[in-house]
């Protein structure tokens, strides 16, 4: 019997420690946290007493015949590829396939990636000054970026950039792509770009220089009415919007008119800006909430007290080269009815990526949630649609033959009073060589009648 039972013993300890094996493969965690219930099934056993043994679930463990596979794949390029190849570098290659086949914005950031993100969060970087993806094997370009070389030279948001200089696209990550776009400043790199309603490939060159995004611009485009540009979401890009609207209002006068906001050709950035973009035109209520697996992908944004513009008529423009945090501040205001959204559709990036360093220079890029606006509408390829659809148009004044009026008549009476429309020369402008934009003022204008009929007088200030 004490055979039997040394023999029993044994073979328990085996199989609980195979178990242990097995417990740790989905996940460190994971394995920590059985190290407790391990150790008192040892001293059950070892007590002699009865024990219970549960296997793990077998469809939550890796599978080993991928897992054969892989190593049988790393070998045989080992073996039997024309070059040499480290295996350190064959297995970079496979952690960025790896992320690369999730989505298009999933990646391994390697030393010099994680300085160029840095880079272009804080508004500083070499380059061409476009934000590109990938589609279909190919670069898209997003957005140009405002006052960039590549924006200057003509490259157009939804551009598809199938060669960089004299090397293909088709085949590379995003992050080769990029690695070639930049370069030494005054250095020029040849696009070779499909457009829509273009029936061969065009050609760009582009002289790369030092990129400085200014994050915002304003000015008044008319008598009352301001324009605010946000080219792109920096780290401080909510700070210099609350400051901006406050300037607009100490130089133009406390109630302005009416406000457009331009987000076109915006590709987005970080995501806390827009919420304090946000947050300064609402007074209450949820601006954005994310969704993803992990508890701390599950966010909650909401507006605090105070509309710094206290309720001036806002128009806020969007287009196809919108996407991501610009999204998150056009879809909150349009579904607070605090703006109307005009334009097109913007671009459909409602993914949110969260940056996981593995050590102290190399991290991994991954999508960790969808973000949703306050009605829940998810903008993940579906976009912002906007409440009025502007399309850009050229306009031209057609030049009329002669006509009469009454003051034309022989002997017409003669007008009493001030005649205020008279002589108001209007200057040329931007609003009137941008259709979109002079709809956007257009419509604040319209707006503003509307408020003085119903009123029945202007506003005036409460001081």
């Amino acid at each position: 019997m004490r055979r039997a039972r040394s023999t029993h013993h044994a073979n328990t300890i085996r199989a609980l420690t195979l178990i242990a094996c097995f417990v740790a493969l989905p996940g460190l965690s994971h394995a920590q946290a059985s190290d407790d219930r391990t150790d008192e099934l040892l001293e059950g056993v070892q007590n002699g007493e009865r024990v219970q043994i549960q296997l793990p679930d077998p469809e939550e463990q890796l599978p080993l015949d991928d897992l054969r596979k892989f190593t049988e794949v790393f070998s045989r390029i080992k073996d039997a590829y024309v070059e040499e190849v480290d295996d350190r570098e064959l297995l970079e290659s496979a952690i960025k396939g790896m992320l690369s086949e999730l989505d298009p914005h999933s990646t391994y950031l390697a030393p010099k990636d994680y300085e160029q993100l840095e880079e272009s969060t804080s508004g500083e970087f070499g380059g061409l000054g476009i934000e590109v993806g990938m589609e279909d094997g190919f670069v898209k370009v997003i957005a140009p970026i405002d006052d960039t070389p590549a924006q200057k030279a003509g490259v157009q948001a939804g551009d598809l950039i199938i060669k960089l200089g004299d090397q293909p696209v088709k085949g590379m990550s995003l992050g080769e792509a990029v690695k070639l776009m930049r370069g030494k400043p005054g250095s020029v790199l040849t696009l070779t770009i499909m457009r829509e309603g273009e029936s061969a490939p065009i050609e760009i060159d582009v002289e790369r220089d030092i990129i400085k995004v200014t994050s915002i611009k304003s000015r008044l485009i008319d008598n009352g009415y301001g324009y605010v540009r946000i080219t792109q979401f920096q780290a401080d890009t909510g700070t210099q919007f609350k400051d901006t609207l406050n300037k607009l209002e100490e130089d133009y006068g406390k109630d302005l008119d009416g406000l457009v906001i331009d987000l076109r050709n915006n590709p987005g950035g970080i995501l806390q800006a827009a919420v304090e973009a946000a947050d300064a035109l609402l007074d209450e209520g949820l601006i954005v909430y994310t969704e993803g697996r992990i508890q701390s992908s599950r966010l909650r944004f909401n507006a605090k007290a105070g509309d710094l513009m206290e309720g001036t008529p806002i128009v806020v423009l969007i287009n196809g080269g919108s996407a991501s945090a610009s999204e998150i501040l056009a879809g909150a205001l349009q579904d607070h009815e605090r703006a109307v959204v005009m334009g097109t559709q913007s671009f459909g990036k409602g993914s949110v990526q969260t940056v996981i360093p593995l050590d102290e220079t190399h991290a991994i890029k991954m999508t960790t949630a969808r973000y949703y606006t306050p009605d829940g509408r998810s903008i993940q390829a579906k976009g912002i649609r906007p409440d009025i659809e502007v399309k850009p148009a050229e306009l031209q004044e057609i030049e009329g033959g002669p006509f009469f009026t009454e003051a034309d008549l022989s002997g017409h009476l003669e007008s009493e009073g001030e005649d205020n429309a008279a002589g108001q020369a209007q200057n040329a402008s931007a609003a009137e060589r941008d259709y979109q934009l002079r709809s956007a003022l257009n419509l604040l204008k319209g707006l503003r009648i509307l408020d003085k009929r119903n009123n029945g007088s202007d506003r005036t200030s409460m001081d």
